[in-house]
C-alpha cells in the first residue's frame, strides 16, 4: 500500500553576524517546527509530529540543512512512537540533512520507541562538506520495560548512509523482523538489552576524543575511531531510563555543553 503523506518539514540556518539564524522554512500537515531562544550560536530547532506517533502508512520527511559557517542542532520535542501497524501497511520516515562548508550540524532525537506489531522503514541520509562537523545519535527501545512488553512481531528497518563531499564516509543498516524480543535475548546478538543507541562524531578532534569517551560508556558499550575524524559508538542498555543515563554525559561532551533542554528531563 502507498505511504499516506501525514507530514513535511524543510528547514536550513544560515551564519550572520557570529550567530546562526534561520534561512528556509516550510511545513506541512503533522511535522511542525519550534525555534526556542538561543542559548549560544547555533540554531536549535525542535521537531514535533503533532499526530502523537507512526502506525502504518504513515509517512513523514524532514529535510535540514546547515549553511556555510553556519550551526544548526535538531532534536525532538519527545520520544517517537512505531505503533502497532495494520497488516501490509509500513510507515516510512526519510530525514535528509546536511551541512555545508565550515558549517557545524548536530541530529538529537529522542528516543525511538518500538511497539508490538509495528512496522516502520526509517532512513537517515546526511551530506557533508570536506570541513563540516557532525554529532549524530538514534536512540532505540525495544518496548516499553515497565510496561512488561516484548516485541514477539515486529518489522523494523533502519539505515543510516554518511556522505562527506559526495563520497561515501558511513553505511550502516539494521534490519528487525519477527521475534525481536528473543533475538536480541541472544549473548551473541545484545544480551537480553532492551534499547540501543548509536553515535558518531565527525570533526577534526575525534581522535582526541576517543580515549575519554571510552572512560565514560558503560561495560555494555564501545567506540572506535574508523577515520582520523570519524568516531562512532554503540551503546546497549536495560531500558530507555539506563541508555538516557549513559548517553546525556556524552554528548553534553561532545556537543560542547550545549545539549538540547530535552535531553535534559
Amino acid at each position: 500500500m502507498q505511504p499516506r503523506a501525514i507530514g513535511a518539514a524543510m528547514v536550513s540556518a544560515k551564519a550572520a553576524r557570529g550567530r546562526s539564524t534561520l534561512g528556509d522554512l516550510r511545513q506541512s500537515g503533522a511535522m511542525k517546527l519550534l525555534f526556542p531562544r538561543p542559548d549560544g550560536a547555533a540554531l536549535q530547532v525542535i521537531a514535533i509530529n503533532t499526530a502523537g506517533g507512526l502506525t502504518g502508512g504513515d509517512a513523514f520527511t524532514l529535510t535540514a540543512c546547515a549553511e556555510e559557517g553556519a550551526a544548526l542542532s535538531l532534536t525532538t520535542q519527545a520520544a517517537e512512537r512505531a505503533y502497532r501497524a495494520q497488516p501490509g501497511e509500513v510507515a516510512s520516515v526519510q530525514n535528509t540533512i546536511s551541512a555545508r562548508p565550515g558549517a557545524t550540524l548536530h541530529w538529537l532525537p529522542q528516543e525511538t520507541i518500538l511497539y508490538e506489531r509495528c512496522a516502520l522503514r526509517r532512513s537517515l541520509s546526511v551530506d557533508l562538506a570536506d570541513d563540516a562537523s557532525l554529532l549524530l545519535v538514534e536512540p532505540l527501545v525495544f518496548g516499553r520495560a515497565a510496561m512488561g512488553e516484548a516485541l514477539r512481531h515486529a518489522n523494523f528497518r533502519d539505515t543510516i548512509r554518511i556522505c562527506r563531499a559526495g563520497r561515501p564516509l558511513f553505511l550502516d543498516a539494521m534490519t528487525l523482523r519477527g521475534d525481536v524480543t528473543t533475538h536480541l535475548a541472544a549473548p551473541h546478538v545484545a544480551a537480553g538489552a532492551g534499547a540501543l543507541a548509536t553515535l558518531i562524531y565527525v570533526a577534526p578532534d575525534a581522535e582526541a576524543r576517543l580515549a575519554p569517551l571510552r572512560a565514560q560508556l558503560p561495560k555494555s558499550g564501545g567506540a572506535s575511531l574508523i577515520g582520523p575524524d570519524l568516531l562512532v559508538a554503540r551503546i546497549l542498555a536495560p531500558d530507555s531510563f539506563d541508555l538516557r543515563q549513559s548517553l546525556v554525559p556524552v554528548l553534553r561532551e561532545l556537543s560542547g555543553d550545549t545539549l538540547p533542554r530535552s535531553w535534559m528531563t
